[in-house]
Parts: structure tokens; sequence; C-alpha cells
């Protein structure tokens, strides 16, 4: 029998973890998983990546001081995101995809529909990197276009493609663009840098009810259409 391709089945296990275990992530295993996500291809090998890693008393206290005004819906009302990761306007099939996964997850985890308190706990969850050691947060240069956005969606990947085949988990987080202008001086980035995401990254807890939540996919048929076989 042939053994599963470790390639197909880093991609397979991939899942958005919400709930990790306090072990260590050494510092040589982080550097080893960007060095391999560096291999990304890029237009005209700009490598557009700017990676800022936080553990420790650093990355709670950065949780702390978001936290502060995500509990306060005055503070919060002053904070927007740095740029527009969703569409204002949600349009099918995206919309119903989008609903399921918030139902599916609020089930699971025993939140009604309109209990609006406990959906905000656990929205705030993701500002503490759902309890993981280490927390990654990306950045951009402003003058570069949609391309370079594009470029750094293949570098996300591969870093969560390679955390993967070392047995650690990931959590991409667009949760935190709403909340640049706390970050990105926090983190020491420039203002010509723009803030693109999160991520958490552990190993994940296989006991916490969260984690057994499964998204589904869409078949080839669906999305694919060949041309010329």
């Amino acid at each position: 029998m042939t053994s599963p391709d470790p390639v197909d089945e880093a991609i397979r296990s991939r899942r958005s973890v919400r709930q990790f275990l306090p072990d260590e992530v050494h510092r040589q295993t982080i550097e080893d998983i960007l060095a391999v996500a560096s291999r990304a291809p890029s237009g005209t090998n700009a490598q557009p990546w700017r990676v800022y890693v936080l553990r420790g008393e650093p990355r709670v206290e950065l949780s702390r001081r978001i936290l502060a005004v995500y509990d306060d819906p005055q503070k919060l009302a002053d904070h927007t995101e740095s740029y527009n990761y969703y569409p204002t306007d949600w349009r099918s099939p995206y919309l119903e995809r989008r609903r399921k996964l918030g139902w599916d997850l609020y089930r699971l985890l025993g939140i009604a529909r309109g209990d609006k308190e406990r959906m905000h706990e656990q929205h705030a969850r993701n500002f503490d990197f759902f309890d993981a050691p280490v927390g990654l947060l990306f950045t951009i240069d402003r003058h570069l276009e949609i391309g370079s956005f594009l470029d750094y969606g293949m570098f996300l990947q591969s870093i969560m493609v390679a955390a993967r085949a070392r047995g650690l988990d990931t959590c991409p987080q667009a949760a935190f663009i709403r909340f640049h202008r706390i970050i990105t001086p926090f983190i020491g980035a420039s203002p010509d840098e723009r803030l693109v995401c999160g991520m958490a990254l552990g190993y994940a807890d296989s006991d916490s009810l969260v984690n057994s939540l499964a998204t589904e996919r869409q078949p080839p048929g669906e999305f694919a259409s060949f041309v010329g076989f």
C-alpha cells in the first residue's frame, strides 16, 4: 500500500486551530519554517513579506492592549481595518458559506443565536492568539499593489504547510487588522508598513471541543473548468 504523500498530508491536515497548548515552540523551529516559506514565489522576486514574531510577555502585553479597546465600545468605534479584507456586500455563495462556518462554530460551543455577549467573548479569543505561545504578525510595504498581496498569500500558506510538516498548527487571523494603530507601533513597524494579518502558531489542544470543528470544501467539479480535455 502506497504511503500518503507528505506534502498532500500537510496541506490536508492544515486547519484553523482555536485552542493551543502552552508548549514552547523553539526559535530555531520558527526560523526553519520561515526559511522554507520564503521560497514562495513572488513577482520579480520582490519578496513583499515582513514578519514580527512575538512570544512571552510581549505577546501577552499586545493582547492586553487590544482587548482593552475591544471590550470598550466607545474606544472600539475609533478603530477601523487597515484595508478591506472582506467585501462590504456579501453575495451568494460566499454569504452562505460564511454563515455556515459561524453557526457551526457557535453551535459546537453552545452559543445561541442572538447571544451577542458570548459571540463577543469568542471573537475576543483571536486577540489572545487562542492561547498559542507564538504570535506572528505580517506587514507589507504600503507602496506595493494587489499582486504583492497575491504573493503574500502564497507565503502565508507555505508557513502553515511547513508548520504542519513539523507537527505544529496555526490559525491565520484577519481579525487583527482592525487594531493596526495599536499593533504597528508596538512591534516597531515603520509608517510605510501596512498590517496584513496575524497568525497563531503552536501545538493544537486535541482535547479542546472547538478544535473538533471541521469545515467543508467544494470538489474540483464545482469550481474548475477543464478546456480541451
